[in-house]
């Protein structure tokens, strides 16, 4: 078995998602150029076999367009174009670090202290649909709740920390949890079955953060200098984000709730972002600056 298997199947993904739809010959060249095929071509048998482990590993299929004999990715929606995306980027990082031991003392990278003790158990109740039991303890808490009991509804990673969604028993209400704030994460044997009128994507999709349930649904105007507006126009604060461009500025509107995490957001843009509008959200930033001010003003 190759010793970079892995990395096989994640330049066969990235390839046919690059190319959107391919024939095998055109894949057979692109083959030939990389260091796996010693010159060779990709042998039928040998891509059937990768087209498989490509669905069981990333639970990504490579579907066959029967009129053009062309292969391409199969995703219905957003969603699982962004999952695809993520679980591509975090292999090709993955395989990348792996192959650069070397340089290691000048690599530097954010950790993500929840994703190494309870990420997989959370994982593996999530794809079976059993409940979950830990103890929890908040930052605003000293002392950690214990014995808390939820039907996990999903999964989500906000600024490197791991959040479980779901239904906490005693309260009967949706909850989020910080995984690197519990312990003792145990998956019960008893199984749940998810509500047929709940969607994770639309209870989510208004939401910036990890806060999915504080306060309507507003349109939001903000206003962006032209260099910040860049770094808004590559990587967008929201998925319905649209741009107005001026001359020294742009205007960015959005649909989103007005959350405390949306707050921290637009002040960490300081003085290169003004918010337009709505009303709440001005009071709610200015509030926020008044109150840093006040500290520096004792």
């Amino acid at each position: 078995m190759p010793k970079d298997l892995f990395s096989r199947y994640v330049w066969l993904v990235d390839t046919i998602r690059r190319y959107g739809k391919i024939s095998r010959n055109e894949l057979n060249s692109l083959w030939r150029r990389t260091p796996f095929s010693n010159g060779n071509d990709l042998a039928r048998r040998t891509f059937f076999n990768y087209r498989e482990a490509v669905e069981e590993i990333f639970n990504i299929n490579i579907e066959c367009d029967a009129s053009t004999f062309e292969y391409y990715i199969s995703e219905s929606d957003d969603h699982d174009r962004s999952v695809t995306n993520w679980l591509l980027n975090s292999a090709s990082l993955n395989d990348t670090l792996s192959a650069s031991r070397d340089v290691a003392d000048r690599i530097f990278l954010e950790d993500v202290p929840s994703a190494r003790e309870h990420l997989s158990t959370v994982v593996n109740a999530l794809k079976s649909n059993h409940r979950l039991r830990f103890t929890y303890c908040p930052y605003y808490r000293s002392k950690a709740s214990s014995g808390i009991v939820i039907d996990p509804y999903f999964l989500k990673i906000f600024r490197q920390r791991w959040y479980i969604t779901g239904l906490n028993l005693h309260d009967g209400k949706i909850k989020t949890y910080a995984l690197d704030r519990m312990g003792d994460v145990v998956m019960l044997q008893d199984v749940f079955t998810m509500p047929a009128d709940f969607d994770a994507e639309s209870y989510s999709q208004y939401s910036f953060g990890i806060i999915f349930s504080h306060g309507e649904v507003k349109d939001i105007m903000i206003r962006a200098n032209s260099q910040q507006a860049k770094y808004l126009r590559t990587l967008p604060l929201h998925h319905t984000q649209n741009e107005m461009v001026h001359d020294e500025y742009s205007m960015f509107t959005y649909r989103m709730r007005l959350t405390p995490d949306l707050v921290k957001e637009l002040l960490s843009f300081g003085p290169n972002v003004t918010v337009i509008s709505p009303p709440e959200l001005r009071a709610m930033v200015t509030e926020q600056l008044k109150a840093t001010l006040d500290n520096y003003m004792t």
